[in-house]
């Protein structure tokens, strides 16, 4: 109760619920996606570097070495992932040309 922490065990107990540390409750709502490859992977990037961020902020405040182990593997974790959608975002990019040749309209090809 103390920590703030009452409602939430109301309501879930010791079950995790995915929110945000301002208490917005997760939702479908927070994936973007357009269909576009590299603009999807470059949304992707960025939450994978907003999720590091957040991890070096709980590590900058939270000095426990039981909370701070799985958020360290965590955050590894984040800086991994963006680097595996860097490599398919380059390669996206390299087949730019090969992407717009085979999905573009007829039309796009005589520009």
């Amino acid at each position: 109760m103390a920590s703030g922490f009452g409602p939430y065990y109301i309501d879930h107990t010791l079950g995790i619920w995915p929110q945000a540390a301002s208490g917005m409750a997760f939702s479908s709502a927070e994936f973007q996606s357009v269909g576009d490859p590299i603009t999807d992977l470059n949304e992707d990037m960025a939450a994978e570097q907003k999720a590091r961020t957040t991890y070096d902020n709980i590590l900058r405040v939270v000095k426990d070495p039981d909370v701070c182990a799985p958020i360290r593997f965590l955050r590894e974790r984040e800086i991994v992932h963006y680097q595996r959608f860097g490599e398919a975002n380059r390669k996206d990019c390299s087949n730019l040309f090969s992407f717009l040749f085979i999905f573009c309209p007829p039309h796009y090809h005589s520009v």
